[in-house]
């Protein structure tokens, strides 16, 4: 499975070609579809470009990207959009349309409230266990761990030369998964090595501009789409790699 992540938390000026307003964030989700991803991770905007968890651009993210794509569709509950954990819990009770999934990073104060809020509401949850944070072990002790839907292994090491190293002490931190499926991508310089990494390892993954910018040939990406296609190559040849 690989995943396009549409757009994070980058905003304008990060460049024009990131997907800021629903219809683009719905015309980029439908060409990377088009061209192998099957899941989207998409971070729902203000007017002002800011991520968020209101209740209307929750809403009309999911309805426009959800009218040109059949895959499934989630969104972030990341604190840095809400950095109140009851404020949080609030927001998801307070949905009107809910995403097929919604990640939750487990360093995060009010992670569990907020797996459990969505997980009330019959959302399914990606377990977000970042490198570096005390993730992996606040997962394998959460009752809530057997019921994600999966664990994603979210490497922030931007060094291309550690990424992998560091993609690899994490997955040795997950030592309890309850048996969720694994899925291990990087960020920024690190992007590229963990996403073949992930490839030898037969590990699901994601790309898109959340995660990084740039080609492997350190060309500006020009879509999610072309980010996708790229990841996709990478990826196979990876799995023939010894």
């Amino acid at each position: 499975m690989v995943q396009v992540c549409v757009n994070g938390g980058r905003g304008s000026g990060d460049g024009a070609l990131v997907p800021l307003s629903p219809g683009a964030m719905a015309d980029s989700a439908a060409e990377a579809v088009a061209v192998g991803a099957s899941d989207i991770h998409v971070h729902p905007k203000s007017p002002c470009g800011e991520d968020t968890l209101s209740p209307k651009a929750v809403a009309v993210t999911l309805e426009e990207i959800r009218s040109r794509v059949a895959v499934p569709v989630g969104v972030t509950t990341g604190a840095w959009a809400e950095p109140d954990p009851a404020a949080r819990v609030t927001r998801v009770h307070e949905w009107t349309v809910l995403p097929d999934h919604a990640s939750v990073n487990w360093h995060e104060p009010g992670a569990e409230q907020v797996a459990a809020a969505l997980l009330e509401r019959g959302v399914a949850v990606e377990a977000g266990i970042w490198s570096a944070t005390d993730g992996a072990a606040r997962f394998a002790a959460s009752p809530l761990a057997p019921r994600v839907l999966r664990v994603l292994a979210e490497v922030t090491d931007p060094n291309p030369d550690t990424a992998e190293d560091s993609a690899r002490e994490l997955l040795a931190a997950l030592t309890v998964t309850h048996g969720r499926p694994v899925l291990l991508h990087g960020e920024e310089g690190g992007t590229w090595p963990v996403l073949r990494l992930a490839g030898r390892l037969g590990l699901a993954t994601r790309i898109g501009l959340e995660d990084t910018l740039f080609l492997p040939n350190g060309q500006r990406a020009l879509s999610n789409a072309e980010l996708v296609t790229e990841g996709l190559a990478q990826y196979e040849r990876a799995q023939r790699t010894p």
